[in-house]
């Protein structure tokens, strides 16, 4: 008895399970164009993530520097500080987001 990845889930069940006791997916009677659709749909799903993701970090960066520039701060006030602090984490989140984003399209075709 090995241990397989599920097809909907990707969670470790055994290769004589039929049903996956995590999602429930019907591996047993999945042909092999539902498990294909299965893995493609878990894919957009995971773009659709980092995406939503990558917005985040623009809209925090967005507001770092704009409170930042038009915040009525003066440089090396704790609000100041917080500004910049905010803009380099929503640049940094933003990169790190766009390479995870290449990776997973690049490996995932």
């Amino acid at each position: 008895m090995a241990l397989t990845d599920c097809p909907a889930c990707n969670k470790k069940i055994s290769d004589k399970s039929d049903v996956c006791p995590h999602c429930g997916f019907q591996v047993g009677d999945a042909s092999a164009e539902d498990i294909l659709r299965k893995q493609s749909l878990q894919r957009y799903k995971k773009q659709q993530s980092i995406q939503n993701q990558s917005l985040l970090a623009v809209l925090l960066f967005v507001a770092g520097f704009g409170f930042m520039y038009w915040g009525g701060t003066q440089p090396g006030d704790m609000q100041h500080n917080l500004a910049i602090t905010a803009t380099v984490l929503g640049f940094v989140w933003y990169v790190i987001n766009r390479v995870r984003l290449v990776i997973v399209k690049r490996f995932n075709s």
